[in-house]
């Protein structure tokens, strides 16, 4: 009788437990002022476009002398087969990288200004194949997914006319076999994101 209260009771404390969530977020870095924005597709990305403003002149910043302003401009992504809307602005170079089946985003790195735009980007798959552009220079940050087997599926932030100001990462599952794998459009009120969600 005392063993069927116990594993009764150790059951009970095993459905209690709280569901470990699927998705994760990498908050944001950046000054993040201007628009925001979140990228939204249906499916697995399967291809990004990433563009960057060379601007070689020498200025002054903290009284160190930098010789190059490289930074995002604008980046697009791919979910199945439809690109995204561009989001800041097509700059004078542009990087892409299309996926291979199987393969996925797991890791967003790069750098920062504190004062003005993101320097450097370097998207990473799980094949270890990367995607990088801009000038290493400034402040690192490093995305990555908190469950394994996650992967990309937003990128958001904010952006102005001439560049992207701010980048955070949302990291889910992909659903590959059912219908309705998708990224809805985030609803954006008073400059706030309201909601972002996952089916």
């Amino acid at each position: 009788m005392f063993l069927i209260l116990v594993v009764t009771m150790f059951l009970a404390g095993c459905l209690a437990l709280p569901i470990k969530d699927p998705y994760s977020y990498s908050s944001a870095v950046g000054q993040g002022v201007g628009t925001p924005f979140a990228s939204y597709g249906e499916g697995r990305i399967t291809g990004v476009r990433v563009w960057e403003t060379n601007n070689n002149y020498y200025y002054y910043y903290y009284y160190y002398n930098y010789n190059s302003n490289n930074y995002i401009s604008g980046f697009q992504l791919r979910y199945g087969n439809t690109w995204s809307p561009v989001f800041g602005n097509e700059g004078s170079v542009k990087q892409v990288m299309e996926l291979f089946n199987d393969e996925a985003i797991v890791e967003v790195s790069g750098k920062y200004n504190p004062a003005d735009y993101i320097c450097y980007l370097v998207l990473t798959t799980n094949m270890g194949r990367t995607l990088s552009a801009g000038m290493p220079n400034q402040v690192s940050f490093n995305f990555y997914p908190t469950n394994m087997g996650n992967e990309l599926r937003i990128l958001s932030g904010r952006f102005n006319g001439a560049g992207i100001t701010s980048i955070g990462a949302h990291w889910g599952l992909v659903d590959m076999e059912g219908a309705g794998n998708s990224t809805l459009e985030t609803h954006i009120f008073g400059g706030n994101f309201t909601s972002i969600t996952f089916s």
